[in-house]
């Protein structure tokens, strides 16, 4: 590797100020070989094709599911044989409790944007934010059918709300875990607005007591894809409620969906799940791959995901203002996932999942 590449390469010490050479980055990375990018989203595929346009740096997009994503970093770190150089929103708390642990992964920040990005999202970096909304079919209800999280554990919602199956999306045990650890005096406090007394459990938790009446209450399990016809396919009698992506809200315009997002539920309307962006280690073109971590922080690069109303880090890129679900106007009532306790929610995962098969099939 050239000096050029190793002076692009230094790291400065956290908080320092690191003298950084974009174009210095562009000629390193275009003497390097091809990358591949793994990442949950097809648009990652566009996405790579206008890098490769713009740079002159080839990079091959790969659509390829969050826990997917984790098997094949792991096999290819393992066999030396790094196939996906750059990895985009793949599983939060495995990558955290477990790739970065054993070094299969490395982080990097450009020293250009560090300072629009909470310094909480930069170590492991957070590249964009994706809203998942509790959300109702608008054509049978003017307004969202419910306005607290503990309605879903009562008898006229069972059977009758669909979501993501947690044993399937892992990201949804964090999520159970991530409310236990940082809001659960939020969720006891909305079982007494609901109920108007406290809540008294056997469980450990407000939480984990909600999640048992939930799961108890069987909601419909399925893809990204069945959540969202479920609730908000026209024509339907009975449509469910449920909780899905602001991406799948497209589906509105292209199929005539109804989805409508509910605002003002108690205690989150929503959850925001990060999307990490990090490097392979091992990669034989960490140049090229880090001038794509970057231009994904930019506008022109985020631009495809922002259209799903995904949130990028860098507050320096405003959200997308045609986004089709509305999530922009209200992303102070979503719950922010806490990177910091990532690797806990990893830990945590599967006795979450445990015991969500335990109350689901009784």
């Amino acid at each position: 590797m050239g000096a050029v590449a190793l002076a692009v390469l230094s790291i400065a010490p956290a908080g320092a100020q690191e003298a950084f050479d974009l174009d210095a980055l562009i000629v390193a990375a275009r003497a390097e070989a091809p990358i591949t990018v793994y990442a949950v989203t097809g648009k990652i595929v566009e996405t790579a094709d206008a890098f490769t346009a713009k740079y002159g740096v080839a990079a091959t997009g790969k659509k390829v599911n969050e826990s997917e994503q984790v098997e094949l970093l792991v096999r290819e770190s393992q066999a030396g044989n790094v196939l996906g150089d750059v990895t985009v929103a793949a599983d939060t708390a495995a990558i955290a409790g477990q790739l970065i642990p054993a070094g299969m992964v490395e982080n990097w920040v450009p020293p250009d944007i560090a300072v629009g990005i909470a310094e909480g999202a930069r170590d492991p970096l957070v590249l964009v934010n994706d809203p998942h909304v509790w959300t109702y079919n608008s054509e049978v209800y003017d307004t969202c059918p419910v306005s607290n999280i503990w309605q879903l554990t009562q008898p006229e919602w069972s059977r009758k709300v669909a979501m993501l199956d947690p044993l399937a999306k892992p990201a949804y045990a964090d999520w159970f875990n991530q409310m236990e650890t940082h809001h659960d005096a939020e969720m006891a406090a909305a079982y007494e607005a609901l109920f108007g007394k406290p809540l008294v459990s056997d469980e450990q938790s407000a939480t984990a007591a909600w999640v048992k009446a939930y799961a108890a209450n069987q909601p419909l399990l399925g893809d990204s894809s069945a959540v969202a016809e479920a609730i908000g396919a026209p024509g339907q009698a009975e449509p469910y409620f449920g909780i899905t992506s602001t991406a799948k809200f497209r589906d509105n315009a292209a199929k005539g969906f109804k989805l409508g997002i509910c605002q003002d539920m108690a205690p989150f309307s929503g959850v925001l799940f990060p999307g990490y962006g990090m490097i392979a280690a091992g990669t034989k073109s960490p140049n090229a791959a880090r001038l794509f971590i970057r231009y994904l922080l930019t506008e022109e690069g985020i631009a495809p995901q922002a259209v799903d109303g995904k949130i990028s880090s860098n507050s320096a890129i405003p959200p997308y203002a045609e986004e089709a679900s509305g999530v922009t106007a209200m992303l102070d009532q979503l719950m922010t996932y806490r990177t910091a306790s990532a690797a806990a929610d990893f830990d945590m995962r599967q006795d979450w999942q445990d015991f969500w098969r335990i109350h689901y099939s009784r």
